[in-house]
Parts: C-alpha cells; sequence; structure tokens
C-alpha cells in the first residue's frame, strides 16, 4: 500500500486583530476595516466602513459617522463632511484616508487610538462599531 503525498497548504496569519474586524452577518451589522492594527507615526491609515449584513444602514453625515477618538473617548478627528443622510446597502464600503492630523492641524502622538462609526439601522436604533489602532514612533 502507497504513501499519496499532497501538498501542504500552509495558514498564514496576519497581525492580531484584522481578521476579525469584516464578518458578513445576516441582518444588520457593521464593520471597520484596517490594513493592519499597528501604524508608524505619521503613516497614512485607510479605514474602510462596511456594511457587513443584509440590511440597509442609515448614517448621519456624508462621512457615514467616522471619528477617531484617544481612547479616553475624546474625539479629535472626523472628516468634514454635509449633514445628509447616507446610505450603505448590503456589502456595501466607503474608504477614508487619515494622515493622522487631528481636526485642530495638530499631528497625533503615538499611542492607542479608537476608530468609530456609527450608523442607523432599519428599526431606527443606533450601533456602533470601534476598531482599536496602535500608533508607534
Amino acid at each position: 500500500m502507497g504513501v499519496v503525498a499532497g501538498p501542504i497548504f500552509g495558514i498564514i496569519l496576519y497581525e492580531y486583530g484584522v481578521e476579525d474586524q469584516l464578518v458578513y452577518a445576516d441582518g444588520t451589522s457593521l464593520s471597520i476595516v484596517t490594513e493592519k492594527t499597528n501604524f508608524d507615526l505619521g503613516e497614512s491609515i485607510s479605514i474602510k466602513i462596511v456594511n457587513s449584513g443584509t440590511d440597509e444602514l442609515k448614517f448621519h453625515d456624508a462621512s457615514y459617522g467616522l471619528v477617531i477618538k484617544q481612547l479616553d473617548s475624546i474625539p479629535i478627528f472626523s472628516p468634514i463632511s454635509s449633514q445628509v443622510i447616507s446610505k450603505l446597502n448590503s456589502h456595501e464600503e466607503v474608504t477614508f484616508v487619515w494622515d493622522q492630523i487631528k481636526n485642530n492641524g495638530d499631528q497625533i502622538l503615538e499611542g492607542t487610538y479608537k476608530i468609530t462609526s456609527k450608523s442607523i439601522t432599519l428599526d431606527g436604533s443606533i450601533i456602533e462599531k470601534i476598531v482599536t489602532i496602535h500608533i508607534f514612533k
């Protein structure tokens, strides 16, 4: 009886946390996706806001509820946008790029920050998603 050797498929694990950012679900689901969770000071950060559910999501503004906060929840950045109702249908996404500059024009310092988005569900309730990132010198 012979032994059949087959290819071995390796599993590549990306930086901890990123693989958990986007999980598609039935019903209402909001996701925030970054390409990694650790960034260098001054590095551009690409942020995707994704409707990862099957229900439409609405947002109070054209920036899709995006707010970046210090760890103590003090807001430091949100894109300048008009106050119009924005929508994301199932599996639609929008991307923002943040240059690590606060709304007041100052460069952020190294540390841990929270990227948040709030959405309005079909039944009118609010859901919020938070992703934590780390900035290093």
